[in-house]
């Protein structure tokens, strides 16, 4: 913590239901923040497996109209958050549900950044840039990793620059949060491991950002510890109600961390992939994370023993270095354990993208510039990043 003066936030949902049949209670939580004919905005994955329709029925059971826009793609694009406006503007919705994962609740809240303020996407690209609060949102998880349901972040791909953009601002907040795992119980394995892979990497960077708190250390010791315990089961059998549901409150756990602590270059650089070759987020995190935090253990040595021990390493008789370097053996192993491909090539290659070293100068200037690596405890050259895009490749 700071010895100088300093103000640290804390930014959450006002409410969030967390629970078997909590998805219940979406028409009355609407209707409690003085909605009264939500946009639903989700993707085309979710309408698929039957979820959106488990939502409108809960809808069409207690009168109440909605409208849909159900184009949002995994890296949701400028274009997607327009689309959105234009569908809001049309049906006169007055509020908010966005219903998948980090996708569809990031395109939703574009839309209503822009429905409230005014204006285009990119205007408020940085953070805290709108002036007006978003209309009523409420918004439905359906997996245990982004937590963007309760996040001030919002990320959104510039499709003329190929870059996502990050927008932090307080005012995307959800009102309420919805994480019911009865949701999340048809997620394949290989996306349950991207998502958990990706709420662990939200832990990791809080837990090590620069702007840490004892409040957001706890939420990210409990969420590393869980994670640990819960993400094998999760992927190794999806209709396990008790890992699902323990998932869930890793995930809000390490979304409590880094909304409030921010992230690190692990994202930073992450982001760059995503916008340049449209990979999915999660698996770009996994792979990424222990290089990354290889380049930040000089800088919290202590930090990174710690996790050790919540990862269940045993620590006992090693020097605090080679304790800190169990953290990062046990990253490696869980994302090997679940799924994750071995590096960025490998990646690419099973989503038809052509990851190239060519393109990582590119790349690493603009993750030079994102703001999610303004809390990561080591400030790379332009070299360093160089050096991690290339190790993970």
């Amino acid at each position: 913590m700071a010895v100088r003066e300093e103000v640290f936030g804390f930014f959450i949902p006002s409410v969030t239901l967390i629970g078997i049949g909590s998805a219940k209670e979406i028409p009355n939580k609407i209707r409690a923040l003085g909605g009264k004919k939500p946009l639903i905005v989700t993707d085309p994955g979710i309408v698929g497996a039957g979820i959106l329709a488990q939502v409108t029925d809960l809808l069409d059971a207690s009168k109440m109209k909605y409208a849909v826009y159900d184009k949002t793609i995994p890296n949701p694009t400028d274009a997607n958050v327009h689309e959105g406006v234009e569908v809001y503007k049309k049906e006169k919705c007055d509020s908010l549900i966005t219903l998948g994962g980090g996708s569809s609740h990031d395109c939703g809240k574009g839309v209503g950044l822009v429905v409230s303020n005014g204006g285009k996407i990119h205007d408020f690209e940085g953070i805290d840039k709108s002036e007006k609060p978003l209309p009523p949102y409420v918004a439905v998880n359906t997996t245990a990793g982004t937590a963007s349901e309760m996040t001030r972040f919002c990320i959104i791909t510039d499709l003329s620059r190929k870059v996502k953009m990050a927008i932090v601002d307080w005012r995307v907040t959800p009102g309420i949060a919805i994480d019911d795992p009865m949701l999340m119980m048809g997620m394949p394995p290989a996306l349950t491991a991207a998502t958990g892979m990706d709420a662990l990497t939200h832990a990791v960077e809080a837990y090590v950002s620069t702007i840490a708190t004892p409040m957001t250390d706890s939420c990210a010791e409990k969420a590393i510890e869980i994670v640990f315990k819960s993400l094998r089961p999760a992927v190794a059998n999806g209709q396990d109600v008790e890992a699902r549901e323990a998932m869930c409150f890793a995930q809000y756990l390490a979304g409590m961390a880094f909304n409030n602590a921010s992230l690190g270059h692990v994202h930073a650089m992450a982001h760059q992939l995503g916008g340049f070759y449209d990979l999915p987020h999660g698996e770009c995190n996994a792979i990424l994370l222990p290089h990354v935090e290889r380049f930040n253990l000089p800088a919290k040595v202590d930090r990174f023993a710690k996790m050790a021990t919540l990862m269940g390493e045993n620590i006992n008789g090693l020097s605090p270095r080679a304790a800190a370097e169990k953290c990062l053996d046990a990253i490696q192993e869980l994302s090997c354990d679940v799924g994750i491909p071995s590096g960025l090539i490998e990646l690419g290659k099973r989503y038809g993208k052509d990851v190239k070293a060519a393109d990582i100068p590119t790349m690493t200037a603009n993750a030079q510039k994102d703001a999610c690596g303004l809390t990561n405890p080591r400030c790379p050259t332009d070299a360093d990043v160089v050096a991690i895009y290339e190790a993970a490749l």
